[in-house]
C-alpha cells in the first residue's frame, strides 16, 4: 500500500492498494474510491464492538478490499487539522484521543485504553477512556489543528492544558496536577487541573481541540 496525505488544513489521505490489499476504517470515513473496491461491514465480536463504542468509535467497521487489480480509496478528515500516519508494531502501541482513528491496514487493532488512575480520567481532560492502537501495520489518525511532537526521555514530563493531548506512545503515562493557588484556580482561566504526561516516549499535542473551539463559539451562537 502506498499513500499520500494532501490538503491541510482540510486533509485527505489517498491510499493506492495492490490487488487483494484491504483497508479498515470507521463508519462513514470513506470519501472516494475506485469502482473495484469491495466494502464489507463487520463487528468482530460483542467484546470488540463494545470496546470500540466506549473508545468513541462506531461499533462496526468497514473493510475495503481491492478486487481484481490495483485500487484506490481516500479518507478525509472530519475537522480542520492534520492526518498523521504511524507504523504500529509489537511493543510500539499508540494511545490516542477519542475519535482519532481514521483508517488502517489489515493487522492493526483498535481497542480501549483505560486510565490506570481514576483521577487522570476524570480531571485530566482526555476522558477516562482513550483509544489504543496495537498490532502490526500502518494507521492513519486525525488530530485537531496543528500538531507539535515532543520526545520525552525517562523522567521528563510536560504539562498540558485540558484537551490538547492528541496522542502518545503507550510507554508514556498520564497524571493530573492541581493548579496551585485558589486565586489562580478561580481567576486564571486555566481551570483547576492540568494533565502531566511523563516519558519515556513521543507525545503529540494539538493546537485546536474541538472542545476548545466549541467553547469559543458558544457566546456567538444565537440564543432561543
Amino acid at each position: 500500500m502506498k499513500y499520500s496525505i494532501e490538503g491541510e488544513p482540510l486533509p485527505v489521505v489517498i491510499c493506492n492498494l495492490d490487488s487483494g490489499e484491504m483497508m479498515i476504517t470507521e463508519k462513514g470515513a470513506m470519501s472516494w474510491m475506485s469502482p473495484n473496491m469491495k466494502m464489507e461491514t463487520v463487528g468482530g465480536g460483542v467484546g470488540k464492538m463494545f470496546g470500540r463504542m466506549l473508545s468513541g468509535e462506531s461499533m462496526f467497521v468497514n473493510h475495503y478490499t481491492s478486487m481484481g487489480g490495483p485500487g484506490m480509496i481516500a479518507f478525509a478528515s472530519s475537522f480542520p487539522g492534520s492526518i498523521r500516519a504511524f507504523e504500529i508494531e509489537p511493543g510500539r502501541d499508540m494511545i490516542c484521543q477519542k475519535t482519532a482513528f481514521l483508517a488502517s491496514t489489515e493487522g492493526v487493532t483498535l481497542s480501549t485504553h483505560m486510565q490506570k488512575k481514576v483521577g487522570s480520567g476524570l480531571f485530566g481532560g482526555e476522558g477516562f477512556i482513550m483509544q489504543k492502537l496495537s498490532g502490526q501495520g500502518v494507521v492513519f489518525v486525525e488530530f485537531d489543528g496543528y500538531i507539535k511532537e515532543y520526545v520525552l526521555e525517562a523522567g521528563q514530563s510536560i504539562v498540558v492544558d485540558t484537551g490538547y493531548l492528541a496522542a502518545m506512545d503507550s510507554s508514556c503515562s498520564i497524571e493530573i496536577q492541581k493548579v496551585p493557588g485558589v486565586k489562580n484556580m478561580l481567576f486564571g482561566g486555566e481551570g483547576v487541573f492540568n494533565t502531566v504526561i511523563k516519558g519515556p516516549g513521543r507525545v503529540y499535542l494539538q493546537s485546536m481541540p474541538i472542545s476548545q473551539m466549541a467553547g469559543t463559539l458558544i457566546p456567538y451562537l444565537p440564543s432561543k
